[in-house]
This record gives C-alpha cells, sequence and structure tokens, in this order.
C-alpha cells in the first residue's frame, strides 16, 4: 500500500494547501521545479556519456575481440529464449532472422521457441514452419509449449520462459554442457539483435571477473517501426531508451530490463524467472541480488537490440496499447513489497545482503515509481493550482506577481535537455524507407512539442494507475498483457 499511499498524499496535499496555504504551495513548487531542473541537467550529463559509449560500441568489432581473448570463447554456448502468444508468423520469425545475421558461429547457439497451449494450433503451425527454414543453422532448435491453467502461476511472459526454461535444463544436461559456459538470452519476440550483440555479450561475459555474479542489459531501441509508428507513440518510446541510457551510465543502479542477458548457473541458481508475477524481466535481477547476498550486478551493455512500438496501423488503438504497455512496466512498483519482505522479514532469503545496498536499491525502486506518478503532474500542471486559488491579499505579494516567470524561465532551462534528446535521437533514427514521404522529417522534428502531453498521459497517469491498483489489491491487480504486433 505503500507506494499509493506516498502518490495520492502528495496529490491530495497540494490541492488542500493550494486553498489554505497558497504562497506556501508556491514555494514548494519553485524549490521542487529547481531540483527537477538541476536533476534534469545532472542526467543529460549520462545521457551523453551513455552516447558516446553507445557510438564507441558500434565500430568496434566484437567478434575479432574475442578471437583476441585467452579464453576460448568455442567453449561457450549462448541459450536463446523467444517467448511469444498469438503473434502471426513474420513477427515471430523477424528476431531468427536477425540472429542469423549475428557475426558469430551459429552453431553455438541453442534457440528455445517457447509458446502457450492457449495459443497452441496457431503456434504449432509457426513453430513447424520456423524449424523446418531454420533449426539447421543452429546446434539446437527447441519448441517448447507452456500448459495452461496451472496452478500458483500468473499467465504470461515470466511462466512461459520459466517452463522452458526447465525444458532447456533438461537439454543443456543432455549435451553435458557446463551451467557457467551457457550464456542465456531472454528476449521479447520483436526483439532484432544488432550483428554484433552476441559477440559484445560474449566479450563481456569472458572478461567479467566472476561472469555468473552478473546480469547483462543492452540499449532497447524502438526502432523496428518507427517511421511508420505515429508521432505519439515515438515520443513515448524514445523516452524509454534515453530513461535506460541515464541508468547504464550508472550501474551500480541498474536493473535489467525487457531483453537481457545473464548466466545458465545463476537462472538455474535462482530458479528461473518468477512465474507469479508481471514484471519477472526486472525481478531476475533481485532475485540474483537476494540469492547472491548482494554479490549480483547488471553490466550495462551499449550494444542495441532494436525493437517494435506499439504501433499497430491504427492510432487511437496504438494509443490504447501505448498506456497499457506503461502501465505494465509501472507494476514494477510490485517489487516493492517484494523487496521489504525478502530484506527484512522473517523468512526473506535477503537478510544478508549489506545493510546500505538494501536501503540504496529500496530507495531507487520508491523513488524512481513515485517520481513517475507524480513528477510531471507537480511540474506541469499543480503549479497553476495555487495561482487560481489564491485570494486577494496574496495575490499582491512579490511572489505570487513574480512565481508565474520564474515557473516559465524553469520550464525553458528543462527544455535544453528536450532539446539534447531530440537531436541525439534524430541521430539514432534509421534510414528513412523510400515510400515514407519527406515531411516525416519535419514531423520528426516538430513531434517534441508532445512532450509535456505525453508525460501526463503515457507518464504519470499509468504510474498512478499502476500504484493504485497495487494499493486497493485484489480485483484491481494487474495481469500480464502481451502488447499487440504487427
Amino acid at each position: 500500500m505503500i507506494p499509493g499511499f506516498l502518490v495520492w498524499l502528495t496529490f491530495i496535499g497540494i490541492v488542500i494547501f493550494s486553498f489554505i496555504r497558497p504562497l506556501g504551495v508556491i514555494y514548494f513548487i519553485i524549490a521542487f521545479d529547481v531540483y527537477w531542473v538541476l536533476r534534469i541537467m545532472y542526467m543529460m550529463i549520462y545521457i551523453v556519456v551513455s552516447w558516446h559509449r553507445y557510438r564507441r560500441y558500434l565500430k568496434i568489432d566484437w567478434f575479432n575481440e574475442v578471437k583476441n581473448l585467452e579464453k576460448n570463447y568455442n567453449d561457450y554456448y549462448h541459450l536463446i529464449f523467444l517467448p511469444t502468444y498469438k503473434e502471426p508468423y513474420t513477427v515471430v520469425e523477424k528476431p531468427i532472422l536477425a540472429i542469423e545475421n549475428s557475426k558469430y558461429d551459429l552453431e553455438k547457439f541453442i534457440i528455445v521457441l517457447a509458446g502457450e497451449e492457449r495459443d497452441k494450433d496457431n503456434f504449432f503451425q509457426i513453430a513447424e514452419e520456423i524449424r523446418q527454414k531454420h533449426a539447421d543453422k543452429f546446434l539446437k532448435f527447441l519448441i517448447t509449449i507452456h500448459p495452461k491453467d496451472i496452478p500458483d502461476e500468473l499467465p504470461g511472459k515470466g511462466s512461459n520462459t520459466h517452463y522452458a526454461a526447465t525444458q532447456a535444463q533438461k537439454l543443456v544436461d543432455e549435451l553435458g554442457l557446463d551451467y557457467s559456459k551457457v550464456i542465456v538470452s531472454n528476449f521479447d519476440i520483436d526483439t532484432c539483435v544488432h550483428p554484433q550483440y552476441f559477440a559484445c555479450l560474449t566479450y563481456q561475459y569472458l572478461t567479467h571477473p566472476n561472469p555468473t555474479r552478473a546480469s547483462y542489459q543492452p540499449i532497447a531501441i524502438y526502432n523496428n517501426n518507427i517511421w511508420e509508428s505515429n508521432p505519439v507513440v515515438r515520443v513515448v518510446a524514445s523516452s524509454t531508451t534515453f530513461w535506460l541510457l541515464t541508468d547504464l551510465a550508472r550501474a551500480q543502479r541498474l536493473f535489467t530490463f525487457s531483453s537481457h542477458s545473464m548466466s545458465f548457473r545463476a537462472l538455474v541458481d535462482v530458479g528461473f524467472w518468477d512465474k507469479t508475477i508481471v514484471t519477472e524481466d526486472s525481478r531476475i535481477f533481485l532475485q540474483g541480488l537476494v540469492r547472491y547476498d548482494g554479490d549480483y550486478e547488471t553490466v550495462p551493455m551499449y550494444i542495441p537490440v532494436y525493437m517494435d512500438t506499439v504501433d499497430i496501423g491504427r492510432f487511437w488503438r496504438s494509443l490504447k496499447n501505448q498506456y497499457k504497455q506503461m502501465r505494465r512496466w509501472a507494476w514494477g512498483v510490485e517489487h516493492f513489497p517484494w523487496m521489504v519482505k525478502q530484506f527484512w522479514f522473517k523468512g526473506g532469503m535477503g537478510k544478508k545482503v549489506p545493510f546500505l545496498k538494501k536501503i540504496y536499491y529500496l530507495w531507487n525502486q520508491t523513488e524512481g515509481v513515485y517520481s513517475w506518478a507524480t513528477a510531471p503532474v507537480i511540474i506541469l500542471i499543480a503549479g497553476r493550482l495555487p495561482l487560481w486559488l489564491a485570494n486577494d491579499s496574496e495575490r499582491a505579494t512579490a511572489l505570487f506577481q513574480n512565481s508565474p516567470h520564474v515557473l516559465a524561465l524553469l520550464m525553458r532551462l528543462a527544455m535544453i535537455g528536450l532539446i539534447v534528446i531530440a537531436i541525439l535521437y534524430t541521430l539514432m533514427l534509421p534510414i528513412k524507407p523510400k515510400e515514407s514521404p519527406w515531411y516525416n522529417y519535419l514531423i520528426m522534428i516538430l513531434q517534441w512539442i508532445l512532450a509535456p502531453f505525453t508525460l501526463i498521459a503515457f507518464g504519470s497517469l499509468p504510474a498512478t494507475d499502476a500504484q493504485t491498483r497495487l494499493m486497493l489489491g485484489g480485483r484491481f491487480r494487474l495481469g500480464f498483457w502481451v502488447t499487440e504486433k504487427r
């Protein structure tokens, strides 16, 4: 209940005090805006650092680097999970084609195509066609079907990949592979890896002092269908990429997100991905942190994986899907009670995690979801409320007279961050398809005026929605929503 309670306490408190102490609220809003302007400038430093590392990573021939290491990369294998549910053939085949385009020895790859019994007729037809067309290119091609209606499971990616991992473990044992020499990648079905992804991942793994005690996080770039997507969806998708860039440069606070990699040794030790939750992608890092008494980290990889935006060619349906996707990601607030229980409650496995590390991760998690819900509203809306509600004597004060100008100045300063993001985003775009009209370049520039709207509609609202649902519990709790793809 705590995260949702804090969010609503903030909103209700601002409204109440805008009536009874409007000048006090104006002081608070100005101080809050100053804090966020400074924080934006601070975050811009990390974005630029990550950007330069990203550009440098793209210039490196990672496969050549791997072959020059003392350790023999041929002793290591890649186990790749591709969970799918109701996606069409072309969507399911796309990540496999990208894997085949990798600059790496494909005979070191084990592909696990993981479907659902709830979609078995469609899945079996697609899986068999893909197996016939692509399986001979890899060491093994495993097809799994996750049974439906298993007790104590939440239907979704977590339970699907959990089951697929148990089946893959049997195959790994049959092949006699060392768990510590099997590198796992869990990809969303729309994930297209960069050709150097697996070489870069192998290099990071082989040069890490303790590779089984780490997850490996690439940059998620939503470029697969970017030129076909509507401007609102593009702005929201880019915000995810640039949020990830800030955290990649601060590895000490980095969680796993969406498509990620880790050792099979660690995956087995933590009991595979959690089959009872929505946000298994970030929980897997916390499982490692708890299982190894704090001796676990997420290693940033400045190599991209390319993914789809939620745009499906229908404007309003795409916006609805965008909201649902952001709400699902905001449901990561479910980690808060789990962390508290594991760190401090009786029976928790994380009691040996160093105290300061517990506080650090718990604070980052709590402050992150709190600011996600409250900051856009406080900055863009709440600042107007006390100006509307002040009485005549309060309106005559210097503070009241100057506050609109101060707030406007702070907003203009914050625009510096938006301009930097817009420039970097434009440089990351893929080549425009020939069939795309020339004026799409202009739209790509003008779309950033939508940022204030997207921060509220696809930032604050879904984050507040998720935390409120967790607070209320019961029938309000979220299940796993599968993003529509075309």
